[in-house]
């Protein structure tokens, strides 16, 4: 349990040094020596020493290797984290303290399964020397899959209680009530739900988005609160609307970032999201489909002619 605990705390405190390391510099690699020495110097001496004494292995390879995986273009290296994903996830589910990681983890079994879904599909209709093809599944390729992938699919378990009053929170933000259903995407409508990158709650709020959309993080954090954390989303989601004119973009940079997202339009001159697919992180190349195929499941409704509500 505390080897766990651990592994976690660590690779949160990894992914914030991470976040740190890329905006000051970019274009510089981020090595272990400077996660290390933030940890000394931020860390009492013995949280350190039961750091370096613990196996943190297995947890922190998973989430690791998963998150580069999410954050590099190629859509199929995904397909390999499905088994070891498998594989963590009752681990997770076994303590109260990880069980915010599972939910995270389990909505995300999707992407995993639907990367190795597609792998297998397309090989078989590729020539031998084709292979460099496998990083870009088609986006008619990729939505015909997320459409057969929720097909059917029961609504979560949770979802019955909270749908109905998330609709009128973005009602009341003057935004498409469709959208609620990104809650399903981003946590299984599980507001327990975080991700090794910090993100929280059941939309899945990153601390400067929720700090922007007026949420409180501490001595509480808002982010677990379904409503706060819901009204939060569709004001971001106002604001990305506003700043793309395009709901799929919009939906995009909510999992990207705009700023990553613009300048990538900028740098291969498109506008619109199929025109920049190629160059997302992989997170993002699925995450747009899937939302696009729960939205037509869940409302009849698809993502870019959804209208933003009179009055």
């Amino acid at each position: 349990m505390k080897s766990l605990l651990t592994s976690l705390l660590v690779l949160s405190l990894a992914d914030a040094v991470l976040a740190q390391q890329k905006a000051a510099a970019p274009a510089q690699a981020v090595d272990s020596q400077g996660i290390q020495q933030w940890m000394h110097d931020n860390l009492d001496d013995s949280v350190v020493n039961l750091l370096n004494q613990v196996d943190q292995d297995r947890v922190r390879d998973f989430f690791s290797k998963l998150q580069q995986r999410f954050d590099g273009t190629n859509i199929y290296d995904l397909g390999s984290m499905k088994d070891v994903a498998v594989q963590v996830l009752p681990v997770l589910k076994q303590f109260e303290e990880t069980r915010p990681y599972a939910a995270w983890v389990e909505a995300h079994l999707d992407e995993l399964d639907v990367a190795d879904e597609m792998q297998r599909d397309q090989k078989p209709t590729l020539p031998p020397d084709a292979s460099s093809l496998l990083t870009r599944p088609s986006l008619k390729f990729q939505r015909s899959i997320w459409v057969r992938r929720v097909h059917d699919r029961p609504w979560p378990a949770s979802a019955k209680t909270y749908v109905p009053k998330l609709k009128e929170i973005f009602l009341a933000e003057k935004m498409p009530p469709a959208l609620v259903w990104l809650g399903e995407v981003e946590s299984g409508f599980d507001p327990r739900a975080r991700s090794p990158a910090g993100a929280a709650g059941m939309f899945q709020l990153m601390p400067a988005t929720a700090k922007s959309e007026s949420l409180s993080l501490w001595p509480s954090d808002e982010r677990y609160q379904p409503d706060k954390s819901a009204g939060a989303a569709a004001r971001y989601l106002r604001y990305l609307h506003k700043h793309y004119n395009d709901w799929p973009l919009a939906v995009a940079a909510y999992n990207v970032g705009e700023g990553r997202l613009d300048k990538l339009l900028k740098q291969h001159n498109v506008h619109t999201f199929d025109g920049v697919a190629r160059w997302l992180p992989a997170e993002t190349q699925m995450y747009v489909p899937k939302v696009e195929a729960v939205v037509r499941l869940r409302e009849g409704l698809a993502l870019d002619g959804l209208q933003l509500p009179r009055g």
